[in-house]
């Protein structure tokens, strides 16, 4: 079994590593009752419906 002749540098780990490390901009969907912006599969912070039904009561 071949057996690497010297260690990896910390430069070299760390570099491989942080390619995977990228953070993505969460996606976002818009509200179809009243046209906000919110996460998609979530409650609409603005109205409050989820799925067509009343889920908070907002003010």
């Amino acid at each position: 079994m071949p057996v690497p002749k010297q260690k990896k540098g910390r430069g070299a780990t760390h570099s491989r590593r942080s390619a995977n490390m990228k953070i993505d901009a969460p996606s976002r969907s818009v509200c179809p009752r009243c046209g906000a912006v919110k996460l998609p599969h979530h409650v609409c912070p603005n109205c409050g419906y989820y799925k067509d039904r009343e889920v908070i009561i907002t003010e």
